[in-house]
């Protein structure tokens, strides 16, 4: 009876080498965007070999989740942390605010339509992302007086960062029409929400 081949060896998961790769990786998808990431590129961009890709990484989806699980897991470390000292209406629009989060995750979202191995992580991730400022943004609202009934805080939190995404796609386009004034807006409700003259809440940071 043969035996079953061995799995093939893999880099290291902590290699500078394979930082390297993803850095290049990433640089190469937002700035030449996701169908640009090949092996050669990616190692002519790191200063390696492309043979290297392969070594440290079974495929080519693989580098990209492993490139979108890395930001993905940092992005998701911050906002826990951030939200832990402040749960506000502002903390949570200028989170999602992030101009080079919203091009990374824009990126990723059109590969994931044709690539299902993407697509399940950035689902996962975007489930878990959008639980964590959830709790956060029924917190806030009840702080500022603000019922579910009025104003549903799932309702809130898609208006952030759906607007947030929107703004940042159309800028890659140079679409900028409107930007400013609907900006400022959701800025001005934000602090008449939060004003001082609110009643504090019981989830009231800061």
């Amino acid at each position: 009876m043969a035996s079953s081949p061995s799995p093939r060896r893999m880099g290291a998961p902590d290699s500078k080498t394979r930082a390297r790769l993803l850095d290049a990786a990433e640089h190469i998808l937002l700035h030449q965007g996701h169908a640009a990431v090949t092996s050669r590129r990616v190692g002519a961009q790191a200063g390696l070999k492309p043979q290297l890709v392969h070594y440290y990484f079974r495929s080519m989806d693989e580098l990209l989740v492993e490139v979108f699980r890395r930001r993905a897991d940092e992005r998701l470390a911050r906002a826990e942390r951030a939200l832990a000292e402040d749960c506000s209406l502002r903390a949570i629009w200028v989170l999602n605010a992030d101009p080079r989060g919203a091009a990374f995750n824009i990126e990723f979202v059109a590969l994931a339509k044709h690539n299902p191995v993407v697509r399940a992580e950035v689902a996962r991730y975007a489930e878990r992302h959008r639980a964590t400022q959830l709790e956060a943004v029924r917190r806030a609202l009840e702080a500022a007086g603000v019922s579910d009934d009025r104003l549903p805080p799932v309702v809130a939190l898609l208006l952030m960062t759906g607007l947030t995404q929107v703004v940042s796609l159309e800028r890659t386009l140079g679409v900028i029409a409107g930007h400013d004034e609907t900006i400022s807006f959701v800025s001005d409700l934000i602090d008449g929400l939060e004003s001082s003259e609110a009643e504090p809440g019981p989830g009231r940071v800061g």
